[in-house]
């Protein structure tokens, strides 16, 4: 049951990452003037995308999931105070607490792994 439940948390944790870059290929100049609203060059928007669909990948099939899942958390932890700092906006308070949240569970996959449903598993070898 462990490890249908480290599968199915890390396909959640990740899924908001790979609906959020596809929004923004597919708005990419609404995503870049928004970008640059807030003082980033919107030529940045291109390895964020890039960010949004490689590592939620890894940390959902396991293969690198601690270092993508740290990544991740640094990632959230800056877009929540370059893009969601003004508290006095409620729904910018509610974007920068979630981006907060996200950080703190790829936190927990960088302090605690995956389980057994991942590529890079530790294999265990039995001596004959």
């Amino acid at each position: 049951m462990a490890n249908v439940l480290d599968l199915v948390g890390r396909i959640f944790i990740s899924a908001l990452f790979l609906i959020s870059a596809f929004n923004k290929i597919f708005n990419l100049d609404g995503s870049i003037g928004w970008m640059e609203g807030y003082g980033v060059p919107g030529f940045l928007i291109y390895p964020a995308i890039a960010v949004e669909i490689i590592l939620p990948v890894l940390v959902i099939v396991g293969y690198q999931a601690r270092i993508a899942a740290g990544v991740l958390a640094v990632f959230c932890l800056m877009t929540a105070f370059l893009f969601h700092f003004d508290f006095a906006n409620q729904s910018q308070l509610v974007s920068f607490l979630k981006n907060i949240g996200l950080a703190g569970g790829f936190l927990f996959i960088v302090a605690n792994g995956t389980k057994d449903w991942a590529v890079d598993k530790e294999k265990k070898y039995v001596r004959l």
